[in-house]
């Protein structure tokens, strides 16, 4: 008899923002394949004899290949055990949950999604920006923005993008001179508010604002490292007004 899978998204970082039904999971797991980004935190919340499955993926380094990750899933399952798959974010979101998810349904294994907030939403409140506003932005479009021209990995639509009120690029600060070239190129006015939202939701969060011309320099100025959330968009003016979340840590730590 096998057992079950759950693809479930940790959220972007604070712990608190993990779903209900995310908890419940890591309370029942008998096998936790976790990501790099997710919170250690949400490990305490697992079983005393869990067996933790550590699958970081990073720049030059994997713990585990994609491939292996479908194999011990496979595996796992089918020895009758609970098995989750705790991934950063939602696992639909650029997490390749969808794969995951194939490949039980290939091996007739049962399984269950279990979505978690993005940080391309979640990073940008903490900051103190809506990624909607009825002033600033009716339209809204997450990347992945690592693809590179020269490699031919560049699959962007980039005339499209530039039409777009408010963008939220992904796994993309070592690519952020060829994005903002492209939006420039293709329309957008170099004088765009850009934020770069470093840990985002984290007690290391740290952003950074400049206009789309300049960005590039920002981030290599102000040393800004990936996890990051880049962010495109009148909207970014809005966190002006409504910044909250430094405040809180400020007073929270007096």
């Amino acid at each position: 008899m096998s057992g079950y899978v759950y693809i479930v998204g940790a959220g972007p970082g604070d712990p608190k923002l993990l779903t209900i039904r995310g908890l419940e999971c890591i309370q029942g797991a008998d096998v936790i394949l976790y990501d790099r980004l997710v919170n250690p935190v949400l490990l305490h919340h697992a079983k005393e004899n869990v067996e933790l499955i550590y699958c970081g993926k990073e720049p030059g380094k994997h713990g585990l290949i994609q491939e292996e990750i479908h194999r011990v899933l496979v595996e796992q399952a089918l020895q009758g055990k609970r098995v989750l798959r705790l991934k950063g974010g939602d696992p639909f979101v650029f997490g390749r949950g969808a794969e995951e998810a194939a490949v039980c349904r290939a091996a007739q294994i049962p399984f269950e999604i279990v979505p978690g907030i993005t940080a391309g939403i979640a990073a940008p409140a903490y900051a103190g920006i809506p990624v909607t506003h009825r002033d600033h932005a009716t339209s809204f479009a997450i990347v992945t923005g690592h693809g590179r021209a020269e490699k031919k990995q560049d699959f962007l639509n980039w005339s499209a993008l530039s039409q777009i009120d408010t963008v939220a690029f992904y796994m993309s600060v070592g690519n952020i001179d060829h994005i903002a070239k492209s939006l420039i190129e293709h329309g957008k006015n170099s004088l765009t508010p850009v934020a770069v939202i470093e840990w985002g939701t984290t007690e290391k969060q740290r952003t950074i604002t400049g206009q789309l011309a300049t960005i590039a320099g920002d981030i290599k100025d102000k040393h800004i490292s990936n996890p990051a959330m880049i962010l495109v968009g009148d909207v970014v003016r809005v966190r002006e007004e409504i910044t909250w979340f430094s405040e809180r840590i400020e007073i929270e730590s007096c």
